[in-house]
C-alpha cells in the first residue's frame, strides 16, 4: 500500500478529510522550499503537493505561473524538486509527497529515469496535466515500477465516460477541479462540487480531492463536507509572493492559514 494509501485510511479511520497545501518548488529560493514542507506538516498537512517549476504552466493563473518565475529565476530544476524531496525525507519518512508539473521537463529526464530518481527519493504521486492518460502507457508502466500513483485531474465538463477513462488510470487520489479556468480564477459553487463528486464516486473506490477556488478556512470546511481532500494552493502562493522579500515570515505565515484550515474542517 503507498504512502498516499496509508494516509488517507489513516484519516478515514478518525472521520477526518485531508488537508493537501501546494507550493511551488523553489519559490521564493531553493533554500525555503524544504522548511517550508516540513512547517506545512506540522501545521496540519496531511500530503504535500510540490510544483515543478515550469515556463508555461498552462493550467496555472496569474498567481502560480509568478511562483514559476520565481523559481525558475534560480534555475530550479526538475532533478533540483526530486532533490528536496530527498532532503525532506531525512526528517519526515511518513508524509506523502506529490509533484504536480508538465510533461516536458519529464519526458527530456526520460520516463523511467524520472520515475527511478523520484522513487529513491521518496516522491509517492505525480500530477502531469499536459498528458492524458490515452497517450500514458509508458509513462504509467514506469510510474508505476517505482509504485509511484499517477494522479489525474478531472473537470466540470468531464462526462461520465471520461471520469471512467480517468479513474481506470488513476491511482492514490482523483483530483477534481472545482472550477473551470485555471487556478484562482474563480468563486466555488459548493452544491455543484457536491453533486460532481457524488458522480465520480460512482465511477471509483480512490478519494476524491477537490482543488482550485478553496481561499479560506469556510471554503475549505465545506469541500471537506463533500470531499476526501481539499487541496489549496493559490492561497497560499500568494502569501508567499508578498513575503518574497522576507523570507523567516513565509513559513509562519503560511503555518497559521493551514492551521486555521485544519481546525475549521475538524469542526465538522
Amino acid at each position: 500500500m503507498s504512502r498516499i494509501s496509508q494516509r488517507f485510511e489513516q484519516l478515514a479511520a478518525h472521520n477526518k478529510t485531508a488537508l493537501i497545501p501546494f507550493i511551488t518548488a523553489g519559490d521564493p529560493d531553493p533554500e525555503v522550499t524544504v522548511p517550508l514542507m516540513h512547517a506545512m506538516v506540522a501545521a496540519g498537512g496531511s500530503i504535500i503537493e510540490l510544483g515543478v517549476p515550469f515556463s508555461d504552466p498552462m493550467a496555472d493563473g496569474p498567481v502560480i505561473q509568478r511562483a514559476n518565475e520565481r523559481a525558475l529565476k534560480h534555475n530550479t530544476s526538475l532533478r533540483d524538486v526530486i532533490g528536496m524531496v530527498h532532503r525532506f525525507r531525512e526528517r519526515d519518512r511518513d508524509t506523502p509527497v506529490v509533484l504536480m508539473g508538465y510533461l516536458n521537463p519529464i519526458e527530456a529526464l526520460g520516463y523511467e529515469r524520472f520515475a527511478e530518481m523520484a522513487g529513491a527519493a521518496g516522491v509517492d504521486g505525480v500530477i502531469t496535466v499536459d498528458i492524458p492518460p490515452e497517450e500514458a502507457d509508458d509513462y504509467l508502466a514506469a510510474l508505476r515500477a517505482q509504485r509511484i500513483d499517477p494522479i489525474f485531474l478531472l473537470a466540470p465538463t468531464s462526462d461520465e465516460q471520461r471520469i471512467k477513462r480517468i479513474c481506470d488510470a488513476a491511482a492514490g487520489f482523483v483530483y477534481y477541479v472545482s472550477v473551470k479556468g485555471t487556478t484562482g480564477s474563480a468563486r466555488l459553487a459548493i452544491g455543484e462540487v457536491a453533486s460532481k463528486v457524488f458522480h465520480i464516486r460512482k465511477s471509483t473506490g480512490l478519494p476524491v480531492g477537490v482543488g482550485f477556488g478553496i481561499k479560506d478556512p469556510e471554503s475549505a470546511q465545506a469541500v471537506a463536507q463533500v470531499a476526501d481532500a481539499v487541496i489549496v494552493g493559490s492561497v497560499l502562493v500568494n502569501q508567499i509572493e508578498s513575503l518574497a522579500d522576507q523570507p523567516d515570515a513565509i513559513a509562519p505565515a503560511l503555518s497559521r492559514s493551514i492551521s486555521q484550515m485544519r481546525a475549521a474542517m475538524d469542526l465538522i
